[in-house]
């Protein structure tokens, strides 16, 4: 993550937020790797396959 946005988003949430801080705490839960197998090789490229897995945990979190 660039050290830009790491400073913006501590600027904009002082106290933190439940992602940025277990973004602080874990580091990078997920990389692209991870989900190679899952995904075709050939199309039109898509989201990463990180965001997804990490997108899904957050809802899980907030139902």
């Amino acid at each position: 993550m660039p050290a830009d946005t790491v400073r913006v988003a501590h600027a904009a949430f002082r106290t933190g937020t439940p992602y940025l801080i277990l973004r602080d705490q874990l580091g990078s839960i997920f990389t692209d790797s991870d989900f190679a197998d899952l995904f075709p090789t050939h199309g039109q490229p898509a989201y990463p396959p990180w965001r997804l897995a990490l997108v899904t945990l957050m809802q899980f979190r907030e139902a």
